[in-house]
């Protein structure tokens, strides 16, 4: 049987293949002008999806200022290196050289990035140096990048330590007026559109979604420069006496705002990784003590309120000491004998005082500590701020009602002692007390003017010659204030050898600008009580607060006695030229003429 070949035919192959081809083409060209003129969105918006992306825009936590514009708190600019974990673990061989440019061992690096394998973020390390941060970027270390950031510095350190308090890595409040204030001092961040390449670099800046807020600048009632004397004496005295710790307020009287708040022992804000919870304590605010004989001047604003009882009324503390019913003792440090109303003051007599608060009913005896502020919050928005312990006259039995008038049986801040006494200096009216300059600062009048006078007056007699406070006199100025030694609980009584030492003091006397308090905890040695120990104190940091503020002296006549008195001790003191010998000789012969003559000094 024959097989008939079919016929080939290339010429038809051809133009086949050149037809489909051709039909490819045109379906190609049809589909690139759809793309391109028709419907581009699409493909644009899937193709942005792959290198867009919106990123947040950091922003600066307000700075915070002292009264007079000086910076406390700022926030510089710092860069954080982050990484997609599964990028970088496609270029293991690259994590040693990684580490070394953060300064990490890679060991720790890798198995921080290996913990995050199924993550696309993780922080490698925070708040570096621009420039270092930089070289760890130029690496070109895949799946690396770093952001900008704030970190928040404290150019006082110490100093200002339990004001401010700080904030956390990623810049919010935690401790002092860092928190208080956290809502103001924090800004809001923006965000913006932007391209990225495949290496994570910035192409292109999109959009911008939302423009950065800044946080808003807050100025302190603080004074850096009293701050500071007020630090420098405070430390010097617990090095002098040995003391475990202490706390200075300084209040302005006029406003009630805070002009220094410091305490011992401090820390450093900046570098608080080896701080201890002790140390950062705000001790002003946070903590209590029974503030002794301080006491004594509210118990005489009521005696002198309740009308049974002038500055010259006398009180028999014969003979030294009494006992309570229920077997208390109370004792004076001598035998007094007869003191007016303001000799009780004068030499803190602890009988005295007792015999005064047996004429006050304990109601009142409550109301006017309280209405001093005592057993209640300052005001000052502080976090943590305790308003100490108060009890209700009801608790009160004849022994309470009688410590409680010289000191024992409450307990105080050392802000509140300052408060209460600049309400004595503000003509009996007290202000809610404020970290913030030229805040409306509520106040009440607690006490009529007249007393609040009558007090200041007795108060001064504390600082005079026959005082308790002698050391607290300030050359030039009418001091005012009161001292109070404590002893401490512990142990489930009064530790004979641990004391508070305490003086609040307002200066100057004659228009008060100014009061303090000053609390030291546990002097050793045998000055350990507040005329020895914190009266100095407020006489050093007083003595430099009146000249910085330029506040004139209200006693002329002792600064210029003062004067003539240094001026003729340093003529006494200066060195007297030495007495020339002359001796007169027998007449000699004429001198020739060319011979110069004899100079005699």
């Amino acid at each position: 049987m024959k097989v008939q070949r079919s016929t080939y035919s290339l010429r038809h192959r051809l133009i086949a293949v050149v037809g489909v081809l051709g039909v490819c083409g045109l379906v190609l060209v049809g589909r690139a002008a759809h793309l391109q003129l028709i419907s581009p969105d699409f493909y644009q918006q899937q193709g942005d999806a792959r290198f867009l992306r919106e990123v947040p825009i950091p922003t600066s936590r307000g700075m915070i200022t002292d009264r007079n514009g000086e910076p406390l708190a700022v926030s510089s600019p710092v860069e954080s290196v982050w990484a997609n974990p599964k990028e970088v673990l496609q270029h293991a061989d690259q994590l040693p050289a990684l580490a070394g440019a953060l300064g990490i061992p890679a060991e720790v690096l890798q198995q921080r990035i290996l913990q995050k394998a199924d993550k696309e973020f993780i922080y490698l390390r925070r708040h570096m140096n621009p420039a270092s941060a930089q070289a760890v970027v130029d690496l070109g270390v895949p799946g690396v990048y770093s952001q900008r950031e704030f970190r928040r510095f404290y150019p006082h350190g110490e100093v200002m330590a339990h004001v401010l308090g700080f904030t956390n890595i990623d810049d919010r409040g935690q401790e002092g007026l860092e928190l208080a204030f956290d809502d103001w001092l924090t800004g809001k961040k923006g965000s913006q559109r932007i391209i990225r390449d495949r290496r994570g670099r910035t192409v292109e800046n999109v959009d911008l979604v939302q423009a950065a807020e800044p946080g808003h600048d807050l100025v302190l009632s603080i004074d850096r420069r009293i701050q500071y004397l007020a630090y420098r004496e405070l430390k010097s005295s617990l090095i002098e006496h040995g003391a475990s710790s202490g706390s200075i307020v300084v209040v302005d009287v006029p406003t009630g705002e805070i002009l220094a708040m410091v305490n011992q022992p401090s820390f450093n804000p900046n570098a608080r990784e080896s701080a201890t919870m002790d140390a950062m304590r705000n001790r002003a605010v946070t903590d209590v003590v029974e503030p002794g004989s301080v006491m004594k001047t509210l118990t005489l604003a009521a005696a002198l309120e309740s009308g049974k009882f002038t500055p010259d009324t006398p009180v028999d503390t014969s003979p030294g000491y009494m006992t309570l019913p229920g077997g208390h003792p109370i004792r004076d440090f001598r035998n007094y004998g007869m003191l007016t109303l303001t000799g009780v003051l004068t030499k803190s007599s602890n009988v005295g005082a007792t015999r005064i608060s047996n004429e006050l009913t304990r109601e009142h005896q409550y109301d006017m500590y309280q209405r001093f502020g005592l057993g209640q919050p300052s005001g000052s928005g502080f976090i943590g701020e305790v308003q100490g312990v108060l009890r209700s006259p009801n608790e009160w039995g004849p022994a309470e009602k009688a410590t409680i008038a010289y000191g024992y049986g409450l307990s105080v801040t050392p802000l509140q002692l300052a408060r209460a006494y600049a309400a004595i200096g503000n003509g009996g009216r007290i202000h809610e007390a404020t970290f913030v300059k030229g805040a409306d600062s509520p106040s009440t009048q607690v006490v009529d003017p007249v007393i609040a006078r009558q007090l200041m007056t007795m108060m001064e007699t504390v600082t005079g010659p026959e005082g308790t406070a002698r050391r607290a006199a300030v050359l030039g100025y009418r001091v005012a204030g009161k001292t109070g030694t404590a002893r401490k609980a512990g142990g489930g009584g009064y530790v004979a050898n641990r004391h508070a030492a305490v003086f609040v003091g307002l200066v100057p006397a004659s228009n008060p600008k100014f009061a303090m308090a000053v609390v030291i905890h546990d002097a050793q040695g045998l000055e350990y009580g507040g005329g020895a120990v914190s009266a100095p104190v407020f006489h050093h940091v007083m003595e430099g607060a009146l000249r910085l503020m330029d506040v004139p002296p209200d006693n002329i006549e002792q600064w210029f006695a003062a004067q003539a008195k240094r001026k003729a001790a340093a003529l006494a003191a200066a060195p007297r030229p030495a007495p020339v010998a002359v001796t007169v000789a027998a007449p000699a012969a004429p001198a020739p003429a060319s011979a110069p003559a004899e100079v005699l000094r």
